[in-house]
């Protein structure tokens, strides 16, 4: 039995369009889809504010909450968690130029208003967790924006929410590029110095996802392990990247085994979840991918995760000392692969 609970999107299951391509399966609804996660083995569900509350924008403050109380009431049918609120600002029209960095006042003053209304629906939910991932939070034409002016602008804005809600925590989700060019906040490391300047550092943590290191040239299990060297990982999204190219969200483990069982070796090592934190599989299923097999990419991640979690805890850590005090690394990479490959 897994160590870890899991939790899951609902945009993890989803109709197949892209950039360059319309739709290749069919939408499923939410409720259905919610039955299923729960029928897998997942513990919590990921949102999006206007995943709980469609249509935000055109509901008052009472019945975005009165929305989201039909949402929680879903999840206890189920028996599920909701493991945390996103703000979807990269979706709306408002927010072309960003959200917290907008060059104009009043689509800031919109990103605020979503953000507020996500941690309504969180407390609504149970849950007091908000992510923020700062997709437009950057530039595209690198002149048009004043580094030092939108880190200030997304510390005001956390600021704004510590005030907001005394309990809620942020936990903010790097990325380097797209579908901007610069991210203001694009790895781990930009996420603690953000944390340090608010107003409650206590408050202010990470969630790092797989892709979005890989995407930075970095290794994801080094961002999770300088996370939790500080104290600040929150959260984690387990997915897959071939190479630097777009976000593929693959499968957990399909492009890179060995970087996958490091990642779930280092939460095993420093008890990842003992405090409730999740690990989430924000994983997407290939295009080509059937509407009967929609499911399929998430059965898969949790098959790996699971399967390299029971490696973890079958590393030998004797032979490992061994081997670094000799400096004989070529024999500890070869164990590593031996145990990958099933051969020890």
């Amino acid at each position: 039995m897994s160590r870890f609970q899991f939790s899951v999107g609902p945009w993890n299951v989803h109709s197949g369009a892209d950039s360059y391509g319309p739709a290749t399966r069919d939408e499923i609804p939410f409720e259905e889809k919610v039955k299923k996660f729960a029928e897998l083995g997942f513990s919590a569900v990921q949102f999006h504010d206007d995943d709980a509350v469609p249509n935000i924008n055109n509901l008052s403050e009472e019945e975005i909450k009165a929305e989201a109380r039909k949402v929680k009431a879903l999840l206890d049918r189920y028996g599920l968690k909701a493991e945390f609120v996103a703000p979807r600002l990269w979706m709306d029209p408002h927010t072309i130029d960003g959200g917290y960095m907008s060059s104009c006042e009043k689509d800031r003053e919109f990103a605020m208003w979503r953000s507020y209304r996500s941690i309504d629906i969180a407390n609504e939910l149970g849950c007091d967790k908000i992510v923020l991932w700062l997709a437009r939070e950057g530039t595209l034409c690198a002149e048009t924006k004043s580094p030092v002016e939108s880190t200030r602008r997304l510390i005001e804005a956390i600021d704004k929410m510590l005030d907001y809600d005394k309990k809620i925590k942020i936990l903010i989700e790097p990325k380097p590029n797209e579908p901007i060019d610069r991210s203001i906040c694009g790895t781990i490391g930009h996420v603690m110095g953000v944390s340090a300047a608010t107003k409650d550092p206590s408050r202010v943590g990470g969630l790092l996802e797989s892709a979005h290191a890989i995407l930075a040239g970095l290794d994801p299990s080094h961002e999770i392990g300088f996370a939790m060297a500080m104290g600040k990982l929150w959260g984690v999204h387990l997915n897959d990247q071939n190479g630097i190219k777009f976000d593929q969200d693959k499968t957990f483990g399909v492009e890179n085994l060995r970087q996958a069982f490091n990642q779930i070796k280092v939460l095993v090592e420093n008890g990842y979840g003992k405090n409730g934190e999740y690990v989430g599989l924000d994983v997407k299923a290939m295009r080509t991918t059937k509407t009967e097999d929609s499911y399929k990419h998430l059965e898969n991640s949790l098959r790996i995760a699971k399967a390299l979690e029971e490696k973890a805890e079958r590393f030998d850590y004797s032979f490992q000392k061994k081997c670094v005090e000799s400096r004989d690394f070529e024999a500890l990479e070869m164990y590593v692969m031996d145990l990958l490959m099933g051969l020890k």
